[in-house]
């Protein structure tokens, strides 16, 4: 993947303190899109990636806390369990990432 190649990311994270869990969630919630408590959608490239994740880093504490973002495929494939809802009128849209829409419709069920 190209440095400069946008792409869709899920960050997912699991915080021990609950002081360093919201000052992180309101972090992300000002560079991400909140899927589910502790998932956000992230878009742009491996370099932007690695830039949030060093901010991130001023949020956490490494030996106590989990934080991991995952390169999303051009092609997704969702399946959801459960009674998860997505927050209502929202929508996710994207010209390098078109499954965005698919994600937001199959946490909404």
């Amino acid at each position: 993947m190209a440095m400069n190649a946008p792409c869709g990311w899920l960050v997912t994270y699991d915080i021990a303190s609950p002081r360093r869990l919201a000052r992180l969630h309101r972090f992300l919630v000002k560079q991400a899109t909140p899927i589910q408590y502790s998932v956000f959608h992230f878009e742009g490239s491996p370099g932007e990636m690695g830039r949030l994740i060093k901010e991130i880093e001023a949020y956490i504490d490494p030996k106590a806390d989990d934080v991991r973002a995952y390169a999303l495929p051009t092609e997704l494939s969702i399946d959801t369990y459960g009674k998860g809802k997505s927050i209502k009128g929202t929508s996710l849209l994207s010209a390098c990432a078109p499954y965005l829409q698919k994600l937001l419709q199959a946490t909404a069920k």
